[in-house]
C-alpha cells in the first residue's frame, strides 16, 4: 500500500530537467548574466533593476520568487522552499536600502542560491532535510525577526523625536 503511494507521488512529479532549466536561465539573467571586462566579476539584472527606487527592488523580487515557483513544481521539501524563501526576503529586505541595498544584492546574489538549493535536491530526491537546515532557517527568522524589531523600534524613536519638535 506504500508502494501504490509512493508510485502515485512520482507520477505527479515533473520531470525535473525542464523545470531546472528554466531554474538555471532565471538565476544567471538575475544574478550573473554579465562579466566586467577582464575579471571574473559577474553582476546580473537583479542589483542592476534594483537601482531604480521602488519598482526596481519589487520587479527584482518578484523575479525570484519565480524559482520558488519552479521548486514547489518540483516538489522541494518545505524546509528548501523556506530556505529560498529566506534568501529571496533577505535580498528584498536589504535591497531597499539605496546603494547598500543594491551592493548586498551584487554580492548575495540569492537567485544563485536558490538554484544551487533546486539543483541539489533534484539530484538527490530521497534527500530528507537536515539538522543544519533547520538551524539556518531558524535563524534567519531570528534574525528577521530582530531585524524588523529594530526596525520598528527605530521608526516609533523618530516619529516620537519629530512630534516633540512640532
Amino acid at each position: 500500500m506504500a508502494d501504490t503511494f509512493r508510485s502515485t507521488d512520482q507520477r505527479k512529479r515533473p520531470a525535473p530537467g525542464p523545470y531546472v532549466h528554466l531554474a538555471r536561465l532565471t538565476a544567471t539573467l538575475l544574478d550573473s548574466a554579465f562579466s566586467f571586462p577582464g575579471t571574473s566579476i559577474r553582476i546580473g539584472l537583479d542589483p542592476l533593476i534594483g537601482l531604480t527606487p521602488g519598482f526596481g527592488d519589487s520587479l527584482a523580487g518578484l523575479l525570484g520568487a519565480s524559482l520558488l515557483l519552479l521548486g514547489a513544481q518540483l516538489g522541494l521539501p518545505r524546509i528548501v522552499l523556506a530556505r529560498m524563501s529566506l534568501n529571496v526576503f533577505l535580498n528584498a529586505a536589504i535591497g531597499v536600502i539605496p546603494g547598500v541595498g543594491d551592493l548586498f544584492s551584487f554580492w548575495f546574489k540569492s537567485n544563485m542560491r536558490n538554484l544551487a538549493l533546486i539543483q541539489r535536491y533534484t539530484t538527490e530526491p530521497h534527500r530528507v532535510s537536515t539538522t543544519t537546515d533547520w538551524i539556518f532557517v531558524i535563524g534567519m527568522i531570528s534574525l528577521m525577526l530582530a531585524l524588523f524589531g529594530l526596525m520598528t523600534l527605530g521608526t516609533l524613536w523618530l516619529v516620537r523625536k519629530a512630534w516633540d519638535l512640532a
